[in-house]
């Protein structure tokens, strides 16, 4: 991105950089906000940092755009879940997405259907995203996953704003995610029993990692 030869431009590539960045403070012991939790830490700030950034909205602007992404939120954590535990990292980065995809809506003067509608779409595109944290560590594979989920909540409010609706509405796919998220087997709900964590490399780097402590000990 500095060498000027981004893909996806420098707002995506700003939100990448910054939602990555917020996950290696937290991996590093260093305060971050858990908005919705702190495996899905980095999406929020990440988007809306880059936006301000990039398009120069005021702080008060941004200030309205996190009460819409804590509405958001709340009716989530109210209805469904954000822990990854519970429902997977579809309930935690997508949470986290569907957060930042309204948020940024709002603050391109999209409507307050327009924002539900951006929600909905970032939810359903990381609907079933298993959580496989290796090592039982919230690094790997969490820290490119809120990545994915800041390009996510970019891409659904771009959509929205577009005018084109979708099809589910925000509620009904808030209720479709938590009952996928009780479909998933323990093994891919944190547990570091399956997906990228019960990987002949992941097993590998878990028993690196505590085999160190062991000895550090």
């Amino acid at each position: 991105r500095l060498a000027g030869k981004s893909i996806s431009g420098p707002l995506t590539a700003k939100a990448i950089a910054y939602a990555m960045g917020v996950l290696e403070v937290n991996a590093s012991m260093g305060l971050i906000v858990a908005a919705p939790t702190a495996g899905s830490s980095g999406v929020l700030p990440g988007v809306l940092l880059a936006v301000q950034e990039e398009h120069g909205f005021s702080d008060a602007e941004m200030e309205k755009a996190l009460f819409n992404a804590g509405a958001i939120g709340y009716i989530i954590s109210r209805n469904a879940t954000v822990a990854g535990a519970e429902g997977g990292c579809q309930a935690e980065v997508g949470a986290a997405s569907a957060m930042a995809a309204s948020a940024l809506t709002e603050l391109f003067s999209g409507t307050p259907q327009m924002c539900l509608g951006a929600a909905a779409n970032a939810l359903s595109n990381l609907l079933g995203l298993v959580c496989d944290p290796i090592a039982g560590l919230v690094e790997a594979p969490c820290q490119k996953r809120n990545a994915i989920g800041a390009s996510n909540a970019i891409i659904s409010a771009e959509i929205a704003l577009s005018g084109v609706e979708n099809l589910i509405p925000f509620d009904e796919a808030v209720s479709a995610m938590l009952q996928v998220g009780r479909r998933l087997p323990p093994e891919l709900r944190e547990t570091a029993l399956g997906g990228m964590a019960a990987t002949p490399t992941g097993c590998v780097l878990c028993k690196r990692i505590y085999r160190g402590q062991d000895e550090e000990e």
